[in-house]
Order: structure tokens, then sequence, then C-alpha cells
């Protein structure tokens, strides 16, 4: 927590699940409380983790921070629909604004065989959920798979997440690297999970920042080719077409469309950089 305000992420996840041993879970929420008592909020977002929610300590968790300007809270261990309307129920006992948002981790298979139902939830009324946040470290275990560099044994998880995710609107993470001291394959990871789809990955050390934000950040040749592409179409004599050819190459209406997120990524970039001075 003191290393936070020199790291350039754009979320922090404050951990009282598997950072906090068994008789430790009582100190650990009260050092986050402590902390997020003197913070001053910024553009970058804060978010708790608390323990699951079939534990004895997750209703605790949860009305310890809700009213300390944090952004959401993580659950671990989300296993089905119901799981999540628990965790909204008790978010809502506890006084929780309605600007909380609730994240979920998908990390063990029962989650993967339940992803649309998981992921419906978001289209409820209400809702607060709206990130996903795969646990890879767990899912490997609960597999008994291996956790090789290329992750060859979670990609159907990977993937189907991905889709679900998208299906209803839910932004995902990708999971931890856990070698701190293998940049170079920390860098392969993010290129795949971002060739996946995911909108960013969640990490486990400061020197781990720098590689994900370049990976998951467009380019500026991107950006520029973003620009042309939908001032291509803005042209008045473009006006009602939907295949158009900008620097030999053929564009269509869904090309626009995706060079307008890239280019509202790249300006979220710049103002978050602008307002951290």
């Amino acid at each position: 927590m003191q290393k936070i305000p020199q790291v350039d992420a754009d979320v922090f996840i404050l951990d009282l699940e598997d950072s906090a041993t068994l008789d430790g879970k009582t100190e650990a929420r009260d050092n986050v409380r402590s902390f997020l008592e003197q913070w001053q909020p910024d553009s970058r977002e804060m978010i708790v983790r608390v323990n699951g929610a079939d534990t004895i300590w997750c209703r605790e968790d949860i009305a310890s921070v809700v009213g300390l300007g944090i952004d959401g809270i993580l659950v671990p261990k989300i296993n089905s629909a119901d799981d999540v309307q628990r965790v909204e129920e008790m978010l809502d006992s506890a006084g929780a604004p309605p600007r909380l948002r609730l994240w979920c981790m998908i990390e063990t298979p029962l989650a993967v065989l339940n992803l649309q139902p998981i992921a419906q939830q978001a289209a409820a009324r209400a809702s607060r959920m709206s990130v996903w946040v795969m646990g890879t470290n767990d899912l490997a275990k609960e597999l008994r798979a291996a956790h090789t560099p290329e992750r060859t044994p979670m990609l159907y998880a990977l993937s189907a997440a991905v889709m679900a995710a998208r299906a209803y609107g839910i932004a995902i993470l990708d999971g931890v690297h856990n070698d701190i001291a293998d940049p170079d394959g920390l860098a392969r990871t993010c290129e795949q999970a971002r060739a996946l789809g995911f909108d960013g990955k969640t990490l486990i050390h400061p020197s781990q920042v720098a590689i994900c934000n370049r990976v998951f950040s467009p380019d500026p040749q991107a950006v520029l080719q973003a620009r042309k592409i939908i001032e291509a179409f803005q042209r008045p004599e473009n006006a009602g077409k939907g295949v158009l050819q900008v620097d030999g190459k053929m564009v269509e209406l869904l090309h626009a469309e995706i060079a307008r997120a890239t280019i509202a990524i790249a300006e979220a970039i710049a103002s978050r950089e602008a307002s951290r001075g």
C-alpha cells in the first residue's frame, strides 16, 4: 500500500483473501481500512478483494470498507448466479453507495461451466457487476493442469470467459504472471491475453506494470490509422457508404467502430497521465 502513489497502474486491488493468513484476517482488514481512511481518491480505481461469500469473513469485510470511497469489491470463488445475487444483497445490506461496482473472480471449473448464467446477472436491474477477473492460479490447481508458458490447458476457459463477458457487456481482466523475474514471459502472456480479447491483466509486482501498460495501450501508429478510418467515413462524399478504401486496404463500418474504441482508450490513457501531472 505504501508503494501505490508511485505505481503507474490503472487499478489497485487491496487483498484480504490470499494475502492474509487465517489468523491474520482481522489485522489485514484493519490495515486496509486504516489506509483507505487516509487515501485521497484520484483517477485510478481502488478495489478491495474480500474473502469468499461462503467464508465467515466476507460480510464483515464488505461492511468495513464500502463507505471509504472505494470503487468496487472483488469477490473470489464466484461459482454461480446465486453467488452473485448473494454478494449483491450483502453490498446493499452494508449500505454500499450506488456507484460501487462488483468485480467477480472466475477461477473454478464450476464457474467456467456457469459462465452464461453468471454473466446474465449483469443485465439484472440495478446489478453492480461490471468486471470479471480470471483467477488462473486457482483454475490451474482445480484442473490439476500444468501452468505452462503457453497456458494451453486454460485456453478454453480463458476464451469462454471472454465470450460470455462480451455478450453481456462485462469488462474482463486476465490472471497474474507468477514469475516476477521473467519480463519476457510476462510480455508474451500480456500479448496472448490481448489477442484473446482481454481488457487488461492483473499484476503482482510494480516491476510488471510498465510491460502491461505497453502491451495493452494502442501504439501511436494504430491510433493514427484509427483516426484516418474515422475521418474517411465522416467525409461528405462517403456518407451512407458501408465500405471504403483507406491506405489501400478495405475498411467497413465495423472497422470504424473498432477505430473509435482504439481512440477512446488512447484518450483515456492520456487523460489519466495528465491528471497525474
